[in-house]
């Protein structure tokens, strides 16, 4: 009998090894969906039994509506537990305060607090508010995937623990509704992806967002394969283009490309100094931003190639409308002109007209680019309308950024995963 318990334990232990193992190797990458606001436009991530988190790709650290509760604590697991500050002699408070942002209220609080918390300043990138808070830990719950199906990982039973800061209520404002914080996405340490620690989840993750509220669009965090329900069969890494992303020095938290020239139908636009200009990609700024000499220049080509579609009374913030039955559509074919991005690698990010032309109704749409001014800090940063329903691959371990152009074109769109299979 005895040898019989052993038998049966040892066999359990190893299919539990076993199981791990395939779990490891087959859902080697996380998935969160990405919803869309309605009234902002701007995207969030969703964290399983966690709120959503307006997606920032130059936030230094996710910071969240709560309050730190000094001991004695809830115990771990429950509402407000697992929520314990950071002393500041903690090497990703040291971290933290690499990022300082000058138009903040100061860090130096130590003579009243002492080294038992770490003070940092969460930023509301929309409103461009800040507050003193501190940094904390909290849980996030993960699905795997193996690119098809959903797996609840293992050795997660409330979560996986994460730094964060907690923030008041009030530096939520001007934030999208429902939305209770900032998710970092940037280069830093302290960033979402990069805190996820585990063995079998690669430095590089996924951004796809939705360009509707009605369904949501997906952040990968790892290698892949990545699979979309419209084209089960097709690993969407296969149809990506690669270019490098540009670090400027160690605290550089936001993602920069370089591009050799813009041409619409073909013919570059007449900028010459726009092979040295620096691009960055951003998810709080809704429409792609153009340095003013670019701008004109843009504009000018792009009105040149539509001579053919009326004219309609501009709607701001935009200058350029047309008719909007005039100007096509995905399944009918557009009518206005593909804008080509040439990449540094000479490869091209096509952008189509669902990515250029916003519909603002009475039958208008507008060339959804606006004009930044003289002084940008980065000659062209690019917004989430033209980034939706592209699939974005940051490779942070090898500093390149994958970029597939329209899915629509593809006949697919960021809105295509299935988050309904689940594999228990």
């Amino acid at each position: 009998m005895h040898l019989v318990k052993l038998l049966f334990f040892v066999l359990v232990s190893c299919s539990r090894d076993v199981l791990s193992q395939y779990y490891y190797t087959h859902f080697n990458t996380l998935v969160l969906p990405i919803l869309k606001d309605a009234q902002t436009s701007l995207h969030s991530v969703s964290w399983f039994h966690g709120g959503n988190k307006l997606i920032d790709l130059d936030a230094p650290f996710t910071w969240r509506d709560c309050v730190v509760r000094n001991p004695p604590m809830v115990a771990c697991g429950l509402e407000e537990g697992c929520r314990f500050p950071l002393r500041c002699d903690r090497t990703l408070c040291k971290e933290a305060h690499s990022y300082i942002n000058p138009s903040c209220p100061s860090l130096n609080i130590t003579a009243k607090y002492g080294c038992n918390i770490c003070a940092v300043t969460p930023v509301n990138p929309v409103s461009k508010s800040c507050k003193l808070s501190q940094l904390t830990t909290d849980l996030v719950i993960f699905y795997g995937t193996d690119g098809r199906n959903l797996a609840v990982l293992s050795g997660q039973t409330f979560g996986v623990e994460l730094v964060v800061s907690c923030a008041p209520s009030s530096l939520l404002k001007s934030l999208p509704k429902g939305v209770d914080g900032v998710a970092a996405f940037s280069w830093s340490v302290l960033a979402f992806p990069r805190q996820v620690d585990k063995p079998y989840v690669a430095n590089k993750f996924v951004l796809c967002l939705p360009s509707s509220s009605k369904a949501p669009g997906v952040t990968f965090l790892g290698d892949g394969p990545f699979y979309f329900t419209s084209f089960p069969n097709l690993d969407l890494r296969s149809i990506l283009s690669y270019t490098p992303m540009v670090r400027k020095h160690t605290t550089s938290l936001g993602y920069h490309i370089r591009i050799n020239r813009i041409s619409i139908r073909g013919i570059s636009i007449p900028v010459p100094s726009i092979k040295s200009a620096s691009v960055r990609l951003s998810t709080v700024t809704p429409y792609t931003k153009l340095r003013s000499d670019i701008y004109k220049a843009f504009v000018s080509s792009f009105s040149m190639a539509t001579t053919n579609i009326p004219r309609l009374k501009s709607v701001q913030p935009f200058s350029l409308c047309l008719k909007s039955s005039a100007v096509g559509s995905v399944e009918k074919g557009f009518r206005v002109p593909t804008i080509d991005l040439e990449m540094e690698s000479g490869k091209y990010w096509t952008i189509n007209g669902d990515n250029s032309m916003k519909h603002v109704g009475n039958g208008t749409a507008c060339l959804a680019f606006l004009d930044g001014g003289l002084r940008m800090k980065d000659a062209i940063v690019i917004g989430t309308f033209q980034m939706e329903n592209n699939f974005l691959f940051l490779d942070l371990e090898n500093q390149k950024l994958g970029f597939s152009s329209s899915l629509l074109a593809r006949g697919t769109s960021c809105g295509s995963f299935n988050f309904t299979a689940i594999v228990e």
